[in-house]
């Protein structure tokens, strides 16, 4: 029995720093700020964003295939161009596409933002990476009894640990639901926490953990190169922030039965690796093609200044067994 869909959580490290902004200067502490929730305030990548880029590597990926499918859709002034929209296009049915007045589809993954995990903090005894019951939450593991005024290591010590600008008491993680099992060997997602920070992890209440997040942040200065000098432009200084290296982030990517879907009156037909993609799992294989490429160029602006690079650390296989076991409904 095929379900109707399944829904694959997938975790990333950021190798370099990553900056994905909101878009044109604000008036703050920096010049160009990154997007972050508004409810909590924390630094997030949208799931536009994350779409937009793997669709674009995913089509890399097929050799050149479908070159005209990558980008935004719309043809040109002459009517040349655009995305394809056939049925037989790995690209166009699992991301979707857009054809004006022609309609379009909505694709069959689709994609949440990639929320912050684990987040690194310097400290007087080295790198600490922190998670709060927020964050935990979105693996399903619900971390209770935190109080605002602690944080809770597990690597025993019972000294005081200064995160940033603040000091806090240390209390021992067997006090609460520890996560470390959690993180290392997660029950429903197959992944591959590096052991260095498995080793190093800590928890804050959800209050604090925004606070902290947002003034430990990599702040960048920079300035625009006048082409004609190759000198700094007068006047044109300017900041901007990012999430830290080493930030492990985490989002969900729902991948629909194409068996359910027509597109332009046609049953969906297209291939991957000859296989023809009948299953969520095999959608999700199409997403997969870009994770390399991730790795190698990146997510998010400021991308020739070393940032933006994002490992993929969920170990997926095309196997119905990669995903959650919350698949619902059949057919």
């Amino acid at each position: 029995m095929t379900p109707s869909y399944q829904s694959l959580t997938v975790l990333g490290m950021a190798i370099d720093p990553i900056h994905v902004g909101t878009g044109g200067a604000r008036l703050g502490r920096v010049d160009l700020s990154i997007v972050r929730d508004p409810v909590t305030r924390v630094p997030k990548i949208p799931g536009s964003s994350l779409a937009g880029v793997i669709r674009t590597y995913a089509a890399m990926a097929e050799e050149g295939k479908f070159p005209d499918c990558a980008g935004q859709g719309q043809p040109g002034k002459a009517g040349k161009g655009g995305h394809c929209g056939k049925a037989d296009c790995p690209i166009c049915t699992v991301f979707g596409f857009a054809r004006g007045n022609g309609g379009g589809f909505a694709g069959l993954a689709a994609f949440s933002d990639a929320h912050v995990l684990l987040f690194p903090v310097a400290t007087r005894e080295g790198p600490v990476w922190l998670t709060c019951p927020m964050a935990a939450r979105v693996l399903g593991h619900e971390i209770q009894n935190v109080t605002e005024d602690a944080v809770y290591r597990c690597d025993g010590s019972r000294q005081p640990l200064n995160l940033g600008w603040l000091l806090l008491p240390t209390k021992p993680l067997d006090e609460i639901d520890a996560p470390k099992s959690k993180l290392s060997v997660p029950s429903s997602v197959p992944s591959s926490v590096p052991s260095f920070v498995r080793e190093r992890l800590a928890v804050v209440s959800d209050k604090l953990f925004s606070h902290i997040v947002n003034s430990n942040l990599e702040v960048r200065t920079s300035v625009s190169i006048n082409p004609k000098t190759g000198a700094a432009e007068e006047g044109a200084l300017f900041t901007y922030e990012a999430l830290p290296r080493t930030t492990v982030l985490v989002w969900n990517v729902i991948c629909k039965n194409p068996a359910h879907f027509k597109v332009g009156g046609q049953e969906v037909c297209a291939t991957i690796k000859d296989q023809k993609m009948d299953t969520p799992c095999k959608v999700f294989a199409v997403v997969k093609l870009a994770h390399p490429y991730l790795e190698h160029l990146g997510i998010g602006g400021m991308g020739t200044r070393g940032m933006g690079r994002l490992q993929v650390l969920t170990k997926n296989d095309c196997d119905e067994r990669s995903f959650s076991s919350e698949a619902q409904g059949g057919s």
